[in-house]
C-alpha cells in the first residue's frame, strides 16, 4: 500500500501532466490522449503514467510519440512540483477501459439471452 504521500504525488502527477500535454504538447498526436493515472515507485525513481487514446488506430503513434516527449514533460514537472528527484517517466496504455466495455458487451448479450 501506497504511502499518502506517494498518493498525493500520484494526483499531482496525473494532473500536471494532463495540463502540459494540453497546452505545452505541440505533436498532434499527443492531443486526445487522456492520463487515467499515474503509479510512482516508493523511493520516487520511476513513474508508470497510464493513458488511452481517443482513436484505437493510433495507438502505436501516440505510444512513440509519448515517449519521444518524455523528456520534455519530466522537464516541465521539475519545474512546477517541487521535489527532490523527478521520476523517470514510463507511459503505458491502460486497458481497463477496453475491458470495462468487454464486460459490458458480455453482460448486455446474456441480459439479452435471458429475455428471449
Amino acid at each position: 500500500m501506497a504511502s499518502i504521500k506517494i498518493e498525493r504525488l500520484n494526483h499531482t502527477y496525473q494532473e500536471e501532466i494532463s495540463m502540459i500535454l494540453m497546452r505545452e504538447i505541440k505533436d498532434q498526436h499527443i492531443k486526445f490522449v487522456t492520463i487515467t493515472g499515474v503509479d510512482i515507485t516508493s523511493d520516487l525513481s520511476f513513474a508508470k503514467v497510464y493513458y488511452t487514446v481517443l482513436d484505437q488506430d493510433k495507438k502505436e503513434e501516440t505510444k512513440e510519440a509519448l515517449e519521444k516527449a518524455a523528456p520534455f514533460i519530466r522537464t516541465k514537472l521539475a519545474e512546477r512540483v517541487d521535489i527532490r528527484h523527478t521520476p523517470e517517466l514510463k507511459f503505458v496504455y491502460d486497458t481497463s477501459i477496453e475491458y470495462g466495455e468487454h464486460i459490458d458487451a458480455i453482460i448486455e448479450e446474456l441480459h439479452e439471452k435471458s429475455e428471449e
